[in-house]
């Protein structure tokens, strides 16, 4: 299970890393943002995904996706008057990137998540174009324009499901290996700054529907929560940030990495 939250989405791959040489195997992936991202290369290619993605994390697709200077991104956004970015460099990407057309011709069963405008509600994409499905779960408000599916508006998975481990348990999982981006590590403090305020609010969202979906969790269901190793503040407002790509990854293979010896394995 593959959370959300822009570039820090690195910290996933250093866990990816420390699963797969602790001989840990993936048997269905579920992912939300730019952890649909992550899950849908783990899920067309599990045996060469960890790989893969550290090349694609290190590489300039970030900036790609999110091109153009601050006065670009305010033309665009005085053009449209919702988001900063356009979408169809993120698409070109990760249609390089994934090379599978559908859902149901990935090489493991794959599920992405994405809030629906109209419906105001989750809506779990299980087949149909991949791509799609991805950048609809990955349409960050504000950043990107809402991905358009059958008529259908649909942003960002994190606002209905960042962290959605409950999917995982009513798929049938028994052991659920939860990935995260590193947030989860620090406790919250009140904010006091005017742009922390909503950041502060949607931590206390996300945080508290995991909370609720843990405490909710069967008798038989094992869940490993992998720890990011994260020692100072991590701000999803640098999302065109990479100069701490290695270091995220890094450091959440040696967090990950110990826990698994020690409990996960």
């Amino acid at each position: 299970m593959l959370g959300g939250g822009g570039v820090l989405g690195a910290h996933e791959v250093g866990m990816l890393r420390a699963l797969d040489e602790a001989g840990i195997k993936p048997d269905v992936v579920v992912g939300t943002s730019v952890g649909a991202l992550n899950g849908a290369l783990v899920a067309a290619d599990p045996a060469g995904a960890v790989a893969r993605l550290a090349e694609l994390w290190r590489s300039d697709v970030v900036r790609t996706a999110f091109a153009g200077n601050w006065m670009t991104r305010l033309s665009t956004l005085a053009r449209t008057g919702t988001h900063l970015h356009p979408i169809g460099p993120l698409r070109q990407a990760l249609g390089a990137a994934v090379g599978v057309s559908l859902i149901e011709d990935l090489a493991l069963p794959f599920q992405c998540v994405a809030a629906s405008v109209e419906r105001a509600s989750a809506h779990w994409f299980t087949s149909g174009p991949l791509v799609e499905a991805v950048l609809a779960s990955c349409a960050v408000p504000g950043l990107l324009p809402p991905a358009v599916i059958g008529g259908e508006h649909f942003f960002d998975g994190g606002l209905v499901h960042s962290i959605p481990v409950g999917r995982a348990v009513r798929l049938g999982a028994k052991r659920v290996y939860v990935l995260h981006v590193g947030r989860i590590e620090r406790p919250l403090t009140a904010p006091r700054r005017p742009w922390e305020v909503g950041m502060v609010a949607f931590e206390i969202a996300r945080r508290h529907r995991f909370a609720e979906e843990m405490a909710a969790l069967p008798p038989g269901v094992e869940v490993h929560v992998m720890p990011a190793g994260v020692g100072e503040p991590l701000s999803p407002l640098r999302y065109r940030d990479l100069s701490q790509i290695s270091k995220y990854m890094e450091r959440a293979y040696a967090a990950s990495s110990r826990y698994l010896r020690t409990r996960g394995g």
